[in-house]
């Protein structure tokens, strides 16, 4: 499994949560506290928005920990949206273009989870990408393809909707090629200015997710960057974090019905 983080608010260098603090992103690739696997070293990635409309990426294959160039460029940049992730491969292939964040025009999307035996409907899943995007498929991974089948149901419209219905579509799949295997996920999307942060399993027991909110930013993590844990609050599982420019934070409850028949 993977570990992420998603940030919104007064601009801030990267590496203030990447690198800075005692349970920085970097740190939790070497030592994950609330990982399947502890060591997050295949693979990461930040996204970042600046001046454009589209995102900056930088993706490695090599272990964050040990990338120079990784905490170099986060020491540098600055911004007011980024996205950061460190992988833990669950089959597909150590390739830069395996890494996350994905992005498309002026979206951005990172995934932690694993659909349970992705091999046997990958081939089905990948048809869901609209002709017009499937371009895009530069990688191997099962979180390329949620996020690009998504703008089949209207991502640019309706990212909570379009999120559902992907994830209906995936367990319709996992359902019909009689898969056991869980669907378990926590996943982030924006468009630049508005975050949106998914908790979701089929069993119940979805990875974990936490969030934190000041007057000045908002945070949403896989695990706390820090030991003050009782200043983050965890996304219930099966439910979505809503960040829409000014508002407050909204946590909705996802579609019943997505989950997996027995």
């Amino acid at each position: 499994m993977c570990r992420w983080i998603a940030y919104k608010g007064r601009p801030i260098y990267l590496d203030a949560l990447v690198a800075t603090p005692e349970r920085s992103l970097i740190a939790q690739s070497m030592c994950a506290a609330e990982a399947k696997v502890s060591t997050n070293g295949d693979g990461f990635g930040v996204g970042w928005y600046g001046e454009r409309d589209v995102p900056g990426l930088y993706r490695e294959v090599r272990p964050a920990w040990s990338d120079e160039n990784l905490k170099s460029l986060c020491f540098q940049v600055r911004s007011s949206l980024f996205f950061a992730h460190v992988r833990a491969s669950t089959g597909p292939a150590t390739a830069r273009a395996n890494c996350h964040p994905f992005s498309v025009g002026r979206h951005m999307f990172m995934h932690n989870g694993q659909i349970g035996n992705y091999c046997a409907i990958k081939r089905r899943l990948d048809a869901l990408i609209p002709d017009d995007l499937y371009h895009h498929r530069a990688g191997t991974t099962d979180s390329e393809a949620l996020f690009l089948s998504a703008f089949a149901h209207g991502l640019t419209d309706d990212p909570v909707a379009a999120m559902s219905a992907t994830l209906a579509s995936v367990v319709r799949l996992m359902t019909e090629a009689r898969i056991q295997e869980p669907l378990r996920a926590t996943f982030a999307l924006t468009d630049g200015k508005d975050i949106y942060a998914f908790r979701w399993s089929s069993d119940g027991c979805a990875p974990s997710l936490y969030w934190r909110q000041t007057e000045h930013d908002l945070m949403v993590v896989s695990e706390p960057l820090d030991r003050e844990r009782a200043s983050w609050r965890e996304v219930p599982q099966n439910c979505v974090l809503i960040a829409r420019g000014n508002e407050a934070v909204v946590i909705a409850a996802m579609d019943r019905p997505l989950r997996k028949a027995a």
